[in-house]
């Protein structure tokens, strides 16, 4: 069996061009992994400005980014990512008077109640729409859904373009989101003019709450690290709505964040028999430490440990999922965390999702 606490550390790739003999052609080695640093950050936003698309650093997920005014780049990020046009994109802004000067139509105390709480942080907001902003940012909705990034490479490389940028999570539509600039590489190995700016491992590791503001009372359309009760600690009543539809929300779709290998959530006991019915064949399992420690002995097992605490477990969930998947394993085995503790929904969210059925 081979037993692993946790994902292996993501190795980065060579940033600069490769070159060969005196006389070779230079083959830039592409899609570009750059530290961030001032020179880094400063052609970030030139690609940007240029129409161009530039992977980032969040404290939730890296984004594939655009400046939310560019049309050709906006539809850019929609085919990369392969991702339905009717799928609305989240504005990154650097605060406040960027959300309230140019996205957002209106903005009330709430708002600036929570963003003073929670911004920057991975809270999003969906207020009515300037008519400045283009349609195709929006999915043609009237309202845009803003949040403000807690990651120093994402403000500056904001601060440095002057403008919002519109960003869903850096990987093909529907699949593990990458929380290292190498699984964005990997995702987008073919793609020869994605600049993808380093921030290192994400701290939250999962996506960023969802808040319609627009909805009275205000409604959670995607849970993430700011639970309900953080909400409600602010402006009084709000409410958590299910979807299983994708218009309602980025991340709302039956089927999201899934490994290529098929996916169970299941109970300890019945990860047990699971593992008996696939007689022998490969498989991962992500367990808790009681039972990661009672099947520590199946050798047709990949294991890995996952902390019993949910904000670890968050931050550690895509990349296992994607060295799991990496492994070649017949099926991802999942036991699932308690229902009944609202620590635990944003990622029980995630788990249901990636288990469903397509």
């Amino acid at each position: 069996m081979r037993c692993h606490a946790g994902p292996e550390g993501s190795k980065v790739r060579n940033s600069r061009a490769r070159s060969g003999s005196p006389g070779a052609c230079t083959m830039p080695e592409m899609p570009r992994i750059v530290p961030p640093i001032q020179e880094s950050i400063v052609e970030a936003a030139s690609h940007l400005r240029a129409g161009g698309v530039v992977a980032f650093a969040t404290e939730t997920v890296y984004g594939l980014g655009a400046d939310t005014f560019n049309l050709n780049a906006i539809d850019r990020v929609y085919a990369l990512k392969g991702r339905p046009f009717d799928n609305p994109l989240i504005a990154h802004v650097l605060d406040v008077a960027m959300a309230r000067e140019i996205l957002a139509e209106s903005w009330d105390d709430r708002c600036s109640a929570l963003a003073t709480r929670f911004w920057p942080g991975p809270l999003t907001m969906i207020v009515p729409k300037r008519r400045e902003v283009p349609d195709r940012a929006t999915a043609g909705r009237a309202t845009i859904a803003i949040r403000c990034p807690d990651h120093p490479a994402a403000l500056q490389l904001l601060r440095a373009l002057g403008s919002p940028i519109s960003a869903p999570s850096a990987n093909r539509s529907g699949q593990v989101s990458p929380t290292t600039a190498q699984h964005v590489a990997d995702e987008f190995a073919e793609v020869e003019d994605l600049l993808i700016l380093d921030g290192g491992p994400c701290v939250v590791g999962i996506e960023s709450t969802v808040l319609d503001m627009t909805r009275e009372p205000p409604e959670i359309l995607r849970p993430g690290s700011i639970t309900l009760d953080d909400i409600a600690r602010v402006i009084g009543e709000a409410r958590l709505r299910e979807w299983h539809v994708q218009d309602a929300s980025p991340g709302t779709s039956p089927r999201h964040y899934a490994p290529r290998a098929p996916l169970r959530l299941l109970n300890g006991h019945d990860l047990r028999n699971e593992i008996v019915t696939l007689r022998g064949r490969s498989c991962a399992v992500l367990a808790f430490p009681p039972l990661s420690r009672a099947l520590r002995r199946r050798n047709e097992l990949t294991l890995f440990t996952m902390p019993d605490d949910p904000v670890q477990y968050a931050a550690r969930l895509y990349a296992t999922l994607r060295e799991a998947d990496g492994a070649g394993v017949h099926a991802i085995l999942i036991e699932a965390p308690p229902k009944d503790d609202e620590r635990w929904t944003a990622v029980l969210d995630r788990l249901r999702r990636a288990s469903a059925r397509s």
